[in-house]
């Protein structure tokens, strides 16, 4: 068997060990002759699965006991809708930056539930950067500050966390949760999809600061409200079982890495050696402002378009999948979340400038 480096934006790729142990696991888990996608998510083997990925997760993020950490179903979009939901708590409006696709995306839907104040934007570069906390014109009586610390699309992060006073922060963080350290107590809520760096799709882990949950809008689903998650430990119904056990081998797997103080070494090595390859050749070009250049996702464009084809079809006759960038972008993307290992970029780095030496 002979595996790719797959640099797609999501799914992605997923550590090996994890996988290998998932294999190891998948007819019957620790001696209890069933797999995990079998169990009852109410057995004491399943809940031993749950409780501990929780308990890995918060002791990797440094999460307080007054926050709820929530397993929830409908991936990071739905909490477009969930978050104005559970956190207007009377009030109309809200504040969110716009620095791409994704930021549009949550911003068109919480529309649905109140006012929104685009409190910065950064759409009239075209999003290759982001606006400065000064630039920021923030409400003091908003609800809350929402705004995406990583365009996965866009490829571009935000290289500061928003000042919000009182007023709580909540961040998409689907595409930069776990690749670094974060200080969870600057948030009010913390979402993320599980398709880049926790597991596989299916999955969406929210973090909710306790006192923000319990008021929500009368006509709020059930399956959308934070303190009927957090009072079901995240089985009000069941829950993606089989997704949340693999968040928990991932979990596990960056524990015995280091933490996320190694995986951000690792990760900021990674990043700086495609964008070094990047900006020492005059054959490929990344477009967002050097400051705001994410770590995860790294767009970039050859001199001559019309050599894309070509550069997709080599790539992957080395092993270098997933490269093609974003429809509504173009040009080549590399995502090189957690799982994709140091190697990887190498091999992509070294295609790139052979593939400049023939066709430059």
């Amino acid at each position: 068997m002979s595996r790719v480096y797959n640099f797609s934006a999501g799914p992605a790729m997923l550590p090996q060990a994890v996988l290998e142990q998932a294999r190891e696991e998948m007819l019957d888990w620790q001696g209890s002759g069933m797999s995990v996608m079998e169990m009852s998510h109410r057995g004491k083997e399943y809940m031993s699965i749950a409780s501990k990925a929780e308990a890995d997760l918060r002791e990797l993020m440094g999460i307080g006991d007054n926050y709820a950490v929530l397993f929830m179903q409908g991936g990071a979009s739905s909490q477009f809708a969930a978050v104005p939901m559970n956190l207007l708590r009377g009030k109309n409006t809200a504040d969110y930056l716009n620095t791409g696709a994704w930021s549009k995306k949550a911003i068109a839907e919480a529309k649905r539930y109140c006012a929104v104040n685009v409190a910065g934007s950064s759409e009239a570069d075209k999003f290759s950067s982001v606006p400065s906390q000064d630039e920021l014109q923030l409400q003091s009586d908003a609800a809350y500050v929402h705004y995406t610390p990583n365009e996965t699309i866009g490829g571009v992060e935000f290289p500061y966390l928003p000042e919000t006073g009182n007023v709580p922060l909540v961040a998409d963080m689907s595409s930069t949760i776990l690749s670094r350290p974060i200080d969870v107590s600057k948030f009010g809520v913390i979402y993320a999809g599980a398709q880049k760096n926790i597991g596989p799709a299916g999955l969406v882990v929210v973090i909710v600061r306790k006192d923000l949950m319990g008021d929500v809008l009368e006509a709020t689903p059930t399956m959308f409200n934070y303190q009927v998650q957090a009072d079901n430990d995240s089985m009000y119904n069941t829950p993606p079982t089989y997704s949340w056990y693999l968040a928990g081998l991932v979990f596990a797997w960056l524990k015995a890495l280091g933490g996320l103080e190694k995986m951000a070494e690792i990760n900021q090595r990674k990043a700086n050696k495609l964008y070094t390859a990047i900006d020492n050749s005059g054959f490929y070009a990344n477009p967002v402002d050097p400051a705001c250049r994410s770590w995860m996702n790294v767009p970039f464009t050859l001199a001559n378009p019309e050599l894309d084809g070509v550069f997709l079809e080599e790539a992957k006759l080395q092993g270098l999948t997933s490269l093609k960038g974003h429809r509504s972008v173009g040009g080549m993307r590399a995502s090189i979340y957690n799982a994709m290992p140091e190697a990887g970029v190498d091999a992509l780095v070294a295609f790139m400038a052979d593939f400049e030496q023939q066709h430059g």
